[in-house]
């Protein structure tokens, strides 16, 4: 029996603490990327909006003095609204090799849910599904990309011990960009030009960026409204996020479809949203974002050379008119057309059900190479 506790985060130093955990966990592993450790401490800030619907307990697990483990049990009252049924999230999970730490964790956090009125625990979720989830299930010789999880195998092997069931698997997709696309892109792009589509990039600065935005929230938040475990934000929230990838932001990759014949002053009808995989650079900087992390970044950051596709989001009166392939087809050439190029792409993440999808993707050539996966437990 390992010799450990569990204590609930009460101080600024036990706070401290829980952002140190993953460091320890990942210290010998070459494919970790540390997260911004500042943005991590946001989510756990009064100033997120998330402590408006929702509420939270952080629980550490330590071995003497060393914080070896950790966990967040949350209740996000959206998403209990939406599903009409008492589901709590697990997220930020994190622990060593451990069976017996995993566990205990896990029971601190779904005991939590239960006082709390839960009767389904699921999993891992930072919070809501706009924010970091699932755990790496295949795939783990890799590095992440951009705003993607990574962990080790031995958490699934934890979860299943708990009495946790997969609820739903998500893929990523490999596409390399050393041969085009398949001709049937450019041909709906020339059929969604014919039919009267204008294509453009993104706008990056001023109201042009902001009027962007709020159009990619709306178009976003229509398509996307019955994704499972989905908890809906706020156009502010959105927009909150948007301008922190704001400088961020590759135009060559990031394409707007709009419908000048649409009766409405929002015109976007679709996109495709890229972004170049900071991983590369941010993996140099190792958490700490200060002027030494910055600078490291901003050298680092000229070698990337792949991206993460992030989104295709088209509405769905306008497949006929091909807008999807039109800029799935511009957004890679936008890439492959780069000086120098990007070589390879990763579409991510798609639940495994979403057919409509995984269709489009798996028609350019891109193969699964990673598994994701989300949990869920009945709280007895």
């Amino acid at each position: 029996m390992s010799n450990f506790s569990i204590r609930p985060v009460t101080t600024s130093k036990d706070q401290a603490d829980f952002l140190a955990v993953p460091a320890y966990v990942y210290r010998n592993d070459p494919h970790w990327v540390a997260p911004i450790e500042s943005s991590t401490a946001k989510q756990f800030s009064e100033e997120n909006s998330f402590f408006q619907y929702g509420r939270l307990q952080q629980l550490i697990a330590y071995q003497k003095d060393q914080p070896v483990g950790r966990i967040v049990a949350a209740i996000n009252n959206r998403l209990i609204e939406r599903e009409g049924q008492a589901i709590g999230l697990i997220g930020f999970f994190e622990c060593i090799d451990d069976l017996n730490i995993g566990q205990a964790l896990l029971d601190g956090a779904t005991n939590w849910l239960k006082q709390q009125g839960m009767s389904v625990a699921r999993g891992p979720i930072d919070l809501s599904t706009h924010n970091n989830c699932c755990f790496l299930a295949d795939g783990f010789d890799s590095d992440p990309m951009l705003m993607m999880p990574y962990n080790p195998k031995y958490y699934l092997d934890i979860m299943e011990a708990n009495g946790w069931h997969q609820a739903k698997d998500a893929y990523a997709y490999d596409l390399p960009l050393d041969k085009p696309l398949p001709n049937s892109f450019e041909r709906g792009y020339k059929i969604a030009q014919k039919a009267g589509i204008k294509f453009r990039t993104i706008h990056t600065k001023g109201e042009a960026f902001e009027q962007d935005c709020r159009q990619i929230y709306e178009l976003f938040t229509t398509a996307f409204a019955h994704n499972w475990s989905s908890s809906a934000r706020t156009e502010e929230e959105f927009m909150i996020e948007a301008r922190e990838l704001q400088t961020l932001v590759d135009t060559d990759i990031f394409v707007i479809a709009e419908d000048p014949k649409k009766e409405s002053d929002n015109k976007m009808v679709g996109f495709f949203m890229a972004l170049p995989d900071y991983n590369i650079a941010l993996k140099h900087v190792k958490g700490k974002l200060n002027i030494f992390g910055i600078l490291k970044f901003l050298w680092y950051r000229r070698k990337i050379d792949q991206a993460r596709v992030l989104a295709i989001c088209t509405l769905p009166e306008y497949s006929r008119k091909m807008v999807a392939l039109a800029v799935v087809y511009l957004g890679m050439k936008g890439g492959t057309d780069k000086k120098p190029p990007y070589k390879r792409s990763e579409l991510s993440w798609v639940y495994e059900d979403n057919m409509r999808s995984r269709n489009i993707i798996e028609s350019t050539g891109a193969t699964i190479y990673k598994t994701y996966r989300i949990y869920e437990k009945v709280l007895a």
